[in-house]
This record gives C-alpha cells, structure tokens and sequence, in this order.
C-alpha cells in the first residue's frame, strides 16, 4: 500500500531523506553521552582529575548542542515532507474525484469522499511525519543502544532478550485488533459527516417542517455511534500503557538484581552500570515510541486502503478516442436509448428503448409526471450517465466516442438545481466562458432578464455572492445560471426546470431571447408548466420512461391524454 503511495512525496523527496540522515546523527549523539559520562565517574573522579572532568563534560556539552540542532533540522524536515506529502496526496484525491461520473460520486457518497480526502489524508501524513522521525530514530535507537549494551555487559543484556520479545509479541497483537476498529471508526466519521452534510444543505427544510429536534436525534446517533468507536479503540490502545510500564520496572529491576551483584563482586564497574541502565531505559523508550507509531500505522492502513480505493477506481465514464469530430451543428438522437442507475438497488429502467431525434436549431421541450425519466434522458447527452443500452449522438457521432471536454465545450446546461458558487456575480458569469468580453458578458445578463436585478445591487456586477447563492433570491439565482449557460454560445442548450422560480412574463422574454441571441442553437427544456413548453417546436411527452407522444401543443391538445390532462390540471389551479 505504502509503495503506492510513495510517488506522492513528489517534490519533497529530498526532506524525506535528510530527516533520517539527521534523525541518525542525533541518535549517535545521545548514544554517546552516558559512555562520557561512565568515564567522567570511572576516570575522572576516582583520580581526582578535575581537568579530565572539565575535557570530558565540555565533549558533552558540545555532543548535547549537535544532538539538539540535528533533532530540529529532523523535525523541521519530517513537517515538511508529511506536509508536502499530504498535500500532493489531497492534490491526487481531488484531481481523480474531478474524473468521477456521477455514478461514481453516488457509489462512494460526497460525505465519505470528504472524508477520505480530509480526515484519512490527516492519518496518512501524521504517519509519514512519525515514520520519518520517530520509527526511524527509535529503530536506531533500539538497535545502536542494545549493541553498546552488550558490549558494556553481554550477561547483563540477556534481561532484554526476554523482555523484548514479549513487549513486541502484545505489540502486534494490539496492531491486529486496532486495524479492524480503526476501520470501524474511519466509518462512523463518514456517517457523521453525511448526517452534518445532509443538514447543512436542507437547512431551510429542516426550520420549515420545524424538524430540528428529529435531526438532533438524527445527528445524536451519529455522534454517539464515532464516540463509541473511538472509545473502543481508546481502550485498545492504552492497554499498552501499563503493559510498557510493567516491562520497565521489570528490566529496570533485573538489570540492578543483576548489576548490583556484580558491582559488589567487583566484575563491573559503577560508571559502567550507570551507563548500562541509561542505554536500557533508551531501549525501553525506543520499544514505547515504536509501539506508538505502529499503533498509528495501524490507523494510516486503514485510511490508506480508503484512499487507494478512490484513487484505483476507474471511472466509469472516460474520454472517446475520436479525433476527427464534425462541426458543431446541435443535432441529437436517441437510438433505442434504455437507461437505469446503478445504485438505485432495483432492476426496472429508469427509461426504456427510448428513440428520439432532435434537428439543429429546434426548439424541444419534454414534459411528463415526476420521476417519468426527464431529467435522466437529458444527462446522457453530456454523459453525466451513460445509456445502459441504444445510443446517444450528438451531430451523429455517439458521445462516447468524444473526448469530454470536447463533448461537454459544445453544451451549455443549466441543471435542475441551481449552482453558484462563492465569488462575485462577475466571477459566476464567466466561470465557463473566462475570455469573454464586458460586452457579451453584459448582454447575456440582459438575455437572461438578470441586468437589471444586478445593476440594482451596490456593486453590480462585482456583487460578492455567498456560498450557493444564498443571497439571492431562487428567480434571480436561475436567471444568472440561465446567463452564465447562455455565455458559453453553445452548440445544444438544455434548461432542467431551470425557470420555474421566474414569472411567466419574465419566462416568455428569456424564451425570446434564445430565437434572438442564440439562433441556430438546439434548445432543449424541461418544464412543468404549459405555459413554458406550447411554442415549442415539438413537445415530448414521457410517462413511465418511454416515449408516450411527439407533437406541437396544438396536435397533443387535440390528440395526448395525459398532455390534456396536465393542461387541464394547470388551468384548474389558475382559475383557483
């Protein structure tokens, strides 16, 4: 897993190296000190010999000052690669969650790709940061201090060999059982944020149905299911806090049981136990802050199989190889079109052997009852979905033989729900269109009736729009998305229900503008009301996923039940 991840370390490769270089020389340093001092003890004070004393405390002194400088250039460079490297990793999560279809966002949900590129990249490059320094310089640590050891006393370093392997055989044991509960937890965060993200976006709902209480329990659950995943792993791991002491005093006693006898036997001396207990107690120190940061991987295995997970993931929907494409002209067509999403868990399509064909230039609206499969047949044009069965084409070349971008530069779409997106409305409008003129700018606002509302706000078109464009109202917030589709000049237009928030009025001026300003573009319009649809070219009529009626307003008046019975229901409420 490690080895896949390693390419992300891109740049920062060279910190990566120095931080064990120095973590090393630091190690060597403190590993010296206790041997200066068991001569200072051994030496210099039973001779009496205050210049030895003097030469060999200075020796310390400056071993100390390198110690330290070598121990802050190693922290310095492990924050950096761990930082560096997180960074590129959140780069690459992103960058692969931007290639995603929308039935893959919907296999994953956004909340656990939030996660994933936040949270588990957070344990990720904590234990890059642990790796670098403290597994490396306990490691050294551990295996430079028991060869000095031994050479001060191979007899006195057999108490180790059994403590050690014992500290290690709880040590993976605990990594075994926090691997699954780290898992578990890794989880838990991902519903929490689902529940928070949920929320947050239905706020308004949420205040209108006065159902705050039910989403406090809803998030109370949540909660209280990560609190009792953490806390199962908390008590996991400080397991290993008394298992450590308890090996401590053990080796701290067995080594002075032993030691002591032989200093009092005279086979050993003091300055030489001195020194041999401090080199255990490093040893000990070394065995905890691997446990530690094995702990720590346990948990960045984890997060690192959820990450890879997304970053091995192909999308579903790649790039066509077709090179040679035709003209922009607006021409689409449906070919024995079947379609169902992949996640819905049932087996019934969506839509079904769908055949259709739009001219350039025409003016198309479908209309039909909720979830007869609107919005569906229009995603597959730009391939936000592909059709599970039959064809779509656009200027009679299937889509998925176009490179995206190429697919998707010939298509202005305004989705069902509107998007803006933080920034000012300047910044909103050319979001897909950067290198338009002010002029063209100004003159798509006007298309889309949003001029004027605009040039009414305090700063124009500089206005600074919050998140989702909250600060706007729901008619003027399609209008800029209408202006922003209609800046783009594209090849097929599509309006999802995109002006239901708008007057009728105001609705006839905008349709009057596509026939003005964009003649020769394809319109295609999703909508609920009559009014929005009867001087349409050709209206489809779905129900149920197929194809019910094609015709003018006038021919499926005279002719399509279910278009009468709409109209009918529509004028009933007008009249009410």
């Amino acid at each position: 897993m490690f080895k896949k991840l390693l390419p992300y370390l891109g740049e920062y490769k060279r910190y990566a190296i120095l931080t064990p270089l120095t973590a090393v020389l630091e190690v060597a340093c403190e590993l010296a000190l206790p041997r200066f001092m068991a001569a200072i003890v051994d030496v210099g004070i039973v001779d009496r010999d205050m210049a030895y004393i003097l030469q060999m405390g200075l020796s310390m002194l400056l071993l100390a000052m390198i110690s330290m400088t070598c121990g802050m250039f190693c922290a310095k460079f492990a924050a950096i690669s761990a930082q560096g490297f997180g960074a590129n990793l959140r780069r690459g999560l992103f960058d692969k969650i931007q290639e995603f279809s929308f039935a893959d966002i919907d296999r994953f949900s956004s909340a656990s790709l939030i996660t994933r590129t936040t949270n588990d990249v957070n344990a990720i490059q904590m234990m890059v940061a642990m790796a670098l320094r403290l597994l490396v310089r306990s490691g050294v640590m551990l295996v430079a201090a028991l060869a000095v050891a031994v050479s001060i006393n191979a007899q006195l370093t057999l108490v180790m060999a059994v403590i050690i392997p014992l500290m290690a055989l709880a040590i993976g044991l605990l990594m075994k059982v926090c691997s699954k509960l780290f898992e578990a937890m890794q989880r838990r965060i991902d519903d929490l944020n689902n529940t928070t993200q949920e929320n947050l976006v239905a706020i308004r709902v949420v205040k209108a149905f006065v159902r705050q209480s039910h989403e406090k329990l809803k998030f109370q659950k949540a909660n209280d299911a990560l609190t009792k995943a953490t806390t199962k792993v908390d008590m996991t791991v400080i397991l290993m806090m008394p298992l450590m002491t308890l090996s401590m005093n053990a080796a701290t006693a067995g080594v002075l049981w032993i030691g002591g006898g032989q200093v009092m036997g005279g086979s050993m001396l003091i300055g030489d136990l001195s020194s041999f207990l401090t080199y255990i107690f490093q040893m000990l120190m070394s065995v905890m802050m691997l446990s530690m940061s094995l702990l720590q991987l346990s948990r960045a295995v984890a997060c690192g199989h959820r990450i890879l997970e997304v970053l091995e993931t192909e999308p579903s929907i790649r790039d066509g190889a077709r090179k040679e494409l035709p003209a922009p002209r607006g021409e689409v067509e449906f070919r024995d079109v079947s379609f169902k999403y992949q996640s819905s868990g049932s087996g019934d399509d969506v839509l079904e052997h769908l055949d259709l064909h739009v001219a350039p230039g025409e003016f198309v609206a479908i209309v039909g009852g909720t979830g007869t499969g609107k919005s569906s047949l229009v995603n597959l044009i730009p391939r936000f979905y592909d059709a599970a069965a039959g064809a779509v084409l656009v200027d009679g070349v299937d889509v998925r033989e176009y490179p995206l971008d190429d697919l998707r530069a010939r298509i202005g779409m305004v989705l069902q729900k509107n998007v803006l997106f933080s920034g000012t409305i300047r910044e909103n409008l050319l979001w897909g269109r950067p290198d338009a003129t002010e002029e063209e700018m100004i003159q798509a606002a006007k298309s889309a009736q949003a001029y004027d509302f605009v040039m009414g706000l305090p700063d124009g078109f500089d206005t600074m729009l919050d998140q989702g464009g909250t600060n706007v109202s729901g008619g003027q917030k399609q209008r800029l998305c209408i202006a922003r589709a209609m800046l783009r000049r594209p090849s097929i237009l599509i309006l999802d229900d995109s002006t239901s928030a708008v007057d009728s009025t105001t609705e006839a001026l905008i349709r009057e503008s596509f026939k003005k300003d964009l003649a020769g573009t394809t319109v295609i319009i999703i909508a609920q009301r009559i009014s929005s649809v009867q001087y349409a070219d050709r209206i489809v009529v779905l129900d149920d996923g197929r194809i019910n009626a094609v015709g003018t307003h006038e021919e499926l008046m005279a002719s399509n039940q279910i278009y009468q019975e709409i109209y009918q229901s529509q004028q009933e409420g007008v009249k009410g």
